[in-house]
């Protein structure tokens, strides 16, 4: 299988090192990173500067590795758009292993999140991987690494959904203490939304962000749940937004048979 890699964490990072070295024992991988971390970018492209990029030396067992200025969904669309030649396209995108949950709704700021659904925007299966702990041992990651590995098998029995990435995150363990696998929804808020008001050296105030995992009770069958739990969470997720069950409703009270005439002189009218 042809894989395409990328992160939100940079190119030096310990995730993305366990990914490349694992997966490309059996797979061929390719490698398009930011050249730094762009964590919490969401899915940002760059529009008003240049995009740089560098093509380095093979490592950790990748055909070819680039490193970008750009964001993570720059990286997965230069990647298929442009760096990558016809014998090389992927047949999956791989976002991570990131440091740290992507879990609930704060995967609407996660770059990790958004570099995978790049990939599925432009048609490619694509899954985001992250480490749901903010430790930063290497032998999780590889355990991580080791799973993803495990796990592409079953992708390929599957008929991939259109518009849609797996979100995957794992607990911190060895894995021998990891309780199972769960496929789950998605659960609420993962860090507490706080700022911390400081003072600068010349007198101006400013803002931190300083959230904190939350200890929120979670339903059971939410991803937050499951790795509470030491289980790894998998959650289908798409970016299809249209809430299809309202439609109907909002047909009848503003739009009758189609006619939307209470604003403007016939100008939503059908022939």
């Amino acid at each position: 299988m042809k894989i395409l890699i990328s992160n939100d964490d940079g190119i030096t990072a310990l995730g993305i090192k366990a990914l490349m070295t694992t997966l490309s024992k059996e797979h061929e991988v390719y490698v398009v990173s930011p050249d730094r971390e762009r964590s919490a970018a969401g899915h940002s492209l760059t529009l008003h500067t240049p995009i740089r990029v560098e093509e380095l030396e093979s490592k950790f067992g990748a055909k070819r590795v680039w490193v970008t200025s750009g964001t993570p969904g720059d990286c997965i669309k230069l990647g298929i758009i442009e760096l990558l030649g016809e014998n090389e396209k992927p047949d999956l995108v791989i976002s991570g292993i990131n440091h740290g949950p992507n879990l609930g709704t704060d995967i609407l700021y996660s770059g990790t999140v958004s570099c995978a659904m790049e990939g599925a925007m432009l048609n490619c299966p694509s899954i985001a991987v992250s480490l749901a702990s903010m430790s930063c041992d290497p032998m999780y990651f590889d355990v991580t690494a080791d799973f993803v590995l495990k796990f592409l098998p079953k992708i390929e029995k599957i008929k991939f959904p259109e518009k849609t990435i797996l979100n995957i995150n794992t607990p911190a363990l060895e894995e021998m203490d990891i309780a199972g696998v769960e496929i789950t929804k998605l659960g609420s808020k993962m860090f507490t939304d706080e700022y911390e008001k400081r003072i600068d050296p010349r007198g101006k105030v400013y803002y931190w962000m300083a959230g904190e995992l939350t200890t929120k009770h979670e339903e059971d069958g939410t991803d937050i749940s499951a790795v509470r739990a030491n289980r790894i969470s998998i959650t289908p997720i798409t970016f299809e937004m249209t809430h299809k069950s309202i439609m109907a409703e909002l047909e009848r009270e503003f739009c009758k048979d189609g006619i939307c005439d209470w604003y403007g002189y016939g100008a939503n009218q059908k022939d």
